[in-house]
């Protein structure tokens, strides 16, 4: 038995949740892959894992294995790669918000894919919750505050908001130019699909962050639904500056309150502790922050702070 193997092919059982997802994702056989589990389980004298018609799961013995296994088989390839002075490779799961990944990763990427040539990258598009170690992904990047605590959360960059609303809206309702202005105004509602938590308009107002919920007609639970309700007229919303960058070019939308900011919503990168020494997770993180940093990457991450009320 192929040790290192049968533990590659183990952590990737308990990443995907089932021998057939890990199977096709290393391209091995499904014998094969049930084979070396059988051989390890032997070898080791545990089981290791629990099997049912809808899922796989670790044994108590088994969660202890993984995380063993996941150690060992990071320092094998960082070790592997400081000695041979060989490039990152392989392929790097990734999952971003489709405005990021749209907006700003997608333009600047052939960079990434010229420089590290044997890297290979899976890119899902989405807001969803996602299980890093279940889905066998290897990190995510997510607007707003860190809720996950076991995860390394890496800052990428502070993103200016700014609120706007259509010009048809504008034409009817008045232009807002304070807060005491929204009396008779109305919002889109972004509501959260996983936690159900509803967002209103925030404002700096001092020191202090004021929230203001305006009546409502249309509720929506994905950022580009957001912003097509805002074109479509039905109220004020606020979003990052670079989300809302092609709109207010095309006359689409117009920004308004420019004297009251709303508070900077933070771009973070998260991964689970043991890939972090992945040499290709980390080349690509690096990359992110010095592509969120540039200039032209619509975040205006380096301005000073927004005037506050």
């Amino acid at each position: 038995m192929d040790r290192l193997n049968a533990m590659l092919v183990f952590t990737r059982i308990v990443e995907l949740g089932g021998f057939a997802k890990a199977a096709d994702s290393l391209k091995m056989p499904r014998a094969s892959v049930t084979v070396l589990i059988k051989q390890l389980g032997s070898h080791l004298g545990v089981q290791l894992l629990h099997r049912t018609t809808r899922q796989v799961s670790p044994t108590l013995d088994g969660a202890a294995y993984y995380q063993r296994c996941v150690r060992l088989l990071c320092d094998l390839e960082e070790s592997e790669g400081l000695f041979r002075g060989a490039q990152p490779k392989g392929t790097l799961r990734v999952e971003m918000p489709s405005g990021v990944g749209r907006l700003v990763v997608f333009p600047a990427l052939s960079e990434f894919t010229d420089r590290y040539p044997q890297i290979e990258l899976e890119i899902g598009l989405s807001d969803r919750p996602v299980d890093l170690i279940r889905e066998g992904i290897d990190c995510v990047i997510r607007g707003g505050l860190t809720l996950d605590d076991s995860l390394v959360a890496r800052p990428l960059v502070q993103m200016e908001q700014i609120t706007c609303a259509s010009p048809g809206y504008l034409a009817k309702h008045g232009v807002p130019r304070s807060l005491d202005d929204l009396d008779g105004h109305r919002m889109v509602e972004y509501f959260s699909s996983a936690s159900g938590k509803r967002y209103g308009l925030e404002f700096l107002v001092g020191d202090q962050v004021r929230l203001i919920n305006l009546p409502k007609q249309v509720s929506v639970n994905s950022a580009q639904g957001y912003i097509a309700a805002c074109v479509a007229g039905y109220g004020l919303v606020q979003s990052p500056r670079y989300h809302l960058a092609q709109q207010l070019r095309d006359g689409h939308l117009q920004e308004v309150l420019s004297d009251c900011s709303a508070p900077r919503l933070a771009l973070t990168v998260l991964y689970p502790p043991h890939r972090q020494l992945s040499p290709r997770l980390r080349v690509f993180v690096d990359w992110l922050v010095e592509l969120c940093h540039r200039p032209s990457s619509g975040f205006s991450g380096e301005v000073n702070a927004s005037p506050r009320c």
